[in-house]
């Protein structure tokens, strides 16, 4: 039973790779109503946090009208932070979608995801319900007020007032166990996430 579950595992991890390969194969937001910003310094911030620390708790208002807050996972789930920089730009309405399609993986390795920006929610609730015909299957968090206050407390606050295209892995005792800020011009990978929750396991 344990090889058998193994393998599930390992067939998980392959599928999120070969995700991470193809490109955007998801539906994103029509071109035509993103803004794009041009090339933006690759990272703009410096980290608050390391792998190993107690993350910073935080409650923040939900898309659904609820504040989530880091705590409630305490003791029940692995979270994965996704901090991306703002609605309707080009590659943060190609990241999010994509993890539409993944969301078995994240469910198989016993981890939640919470996306969090720094908009305000009106903003986010026309931008995601552009997404997949419906929006995205997790939480969307507003850091907007006050502003950015969550993606400072991380060190992931630019000067222009957005956070950096971050990845903040938080496992069931509240620990920090993967911190990546990638070129914020750049969709992250898929595959690096999955790696460290098959770590977890």
């Amino acid at each position: 039973m344990l090889r058998h579950h193994s393998y599930c595992r390992l067939a998980l991890l392959l599928a999120a790779l070969m995700l991470c390969s193809a490109g955007s194969a998801w539906a994103v937001v029509d071109p035509a109503q993103l803004f794009d910003p041009g090339r933006l310094k690759p990272v703009d911030s410096v980290l608050k946090v390391a792998v190993g620390q107690a993350a910073p708790d935080f409650s923040l208002p939900s898309l659904t009208g609820n504040k989530v807050s880091l705590s409630e996972f305490r003791g029940k789930k692995n979270v994965v932070i996704t901090f991306v920089p703002a609605a309707f730009t080009p590659v943060c309405s190609d990241q999010w979608p994509g993890y539409n399609i993944a969301r078995e993986l994240f469910e198989a390795h016993d981890a939640v995801l919470l996306g969090i920006t720094t908009d305000n929610l009106p903003s986010l609730f026309a931008w995601t319900h552009q997404m997949d015909a419906g929006g995205l299957w997790f939480p969307v968090l507003s850091d907007f007020w006050p502003h950015g206050a969550v993606a400072s407390a991380y060190g992931l606050l630019r000067t222009e007032g957005v956070s950096e295209r971050g990845i903040i892995i938080v496992d069931k005792q509240g620990i920090i166990r993967y911190v990546s800020v990638s070129d914020i011009n750049l969709r992250p990978e898929l595959g690096s996430i999955m790696k460290e929750l098959e770590a977890l396991q």
